[in-house]
């Protein structure tokens, strides 16, 4: 992972925003970005590490903000890991 001259996180390319317990991945001005949302967390050696992951693929559609449409693709990983490794794979297809 890398930082932007603006100390954006970057992954793969892409841009990777935390904002409390949702990672956002991606380039907004695309028509779909990655949402991870971390639903529930374990303290591993006096770290909170995720063990429950939410994984949205999300379209970056205004008209859509309020619509169940808005979420293309979705499902729930037991890791972080899992859960950035699928979610890229899926906004790549969706991206093509």
């Amino acid at each position: 992972m890398a930082e932007t001259a603006n100390n954006i996180l970057q992954y793969k390319g892409q841009p990777m925003v935390r904002c409390g317990n949702k990672i956002y991945y991606g380039d907004p001005a695309q028509r779909a970005i990655l949402v991870l949302t971390v639903l529930e967390s374990k303290a591993v050696d006096g770290e909170d590490i995720p063990s429950r992951v939410l994984v949205q693929i999300q379209s970056t559609d205004p008209a859509l903000e309020l619509s169940p449409a808005k979420i293309l693709k979705e499902s729930e990983k037991s890791t972080l890991v899992d859960a950035l490794e699928i979610g890229t794979i899926w906004l790549q297809r969706e991206l093509k």
